[in-house]
């Protein structure tokens, strides 16, 4: 998918995925590390068909979940962007905030930047009222890129999320809000 919307920072580019990427991103989901908050590692047939629903719900929305890369060196370094949950929740429907990096770009405010930059669209662009942004309760390297973003937490929004089952360690996730109005 070449074309659609991408957005640019000083250093990064979010764009449509290439089938380039498509390597490279199942690298990052099989990386133990990357994928500690999520129930498994992937396959290369699960990334290849989680890279594809992505791209396909980009076409569909507008927006979603770009494909980031390092503009210096052009290296996709994994995504960021928007994307509507779809499971049932008490604060679905919704757009989430999200972003997913190999573990080489952590630690560069990368996460922080992307997901700056997505938001900003979400409420320029899209004029959204308000995103959420969730991940399991011990993700605290995701959880301090929500509160670099302002977005605010109250426990009274934590949940289990219903794709995990019931006692699953990760399902406890916590919820982070951002309106509009506060940016």
């Amino acid at each position: 998918m070449e074309d659609g919307v991408s957005l640019r920072t000083s250093r990064l580019l979010l764009r449509p995925w290439r089938a380039s990427d498509r390597a490279l991103f199942a690298e990052l989901n099989a990386d133990p590390a990357v994928m500690e908050h999520f129930p498994a590692v992937l396959s290369r047939e699960q990334s290849d068909a989680a890279a594809e629903g992505i791209q396909a719900r980009l076409a569909e929305n507008g927006f979603g979940f770009w494909a980031v890369e390092v503009v210096e060196t052009g290296t996709f370094i994994g995504f960021a962007g928007l994307s509507r949950p779809r499971f049932d929740a008490h604060f679905t429907p919704a757009v989430e905030i999200g972003w997913r990096l190999a573990r080489h770009a952590w630690g560069h405010g990368y996460a922080t930047e992307a997901a700056r930059t997505a938001a900003a669209y979400a409420f320029d662009r899209c004029h959204l009222a308000e995103i959420v942004s969730f991940t399991s309760r011990t993700n605290t390297r995701s959880r301090a890129v929500m509160r670099r973003l302002g977005m605010r937490y109250d426990s009274a929004d934590d949940f289990d999320h219903p794709d995990l089952p019931e006692g699953h360690p990760l399902a406890p996730h916590v919820l982070y809000r951002l309106a509009a109005d506060d940016v």
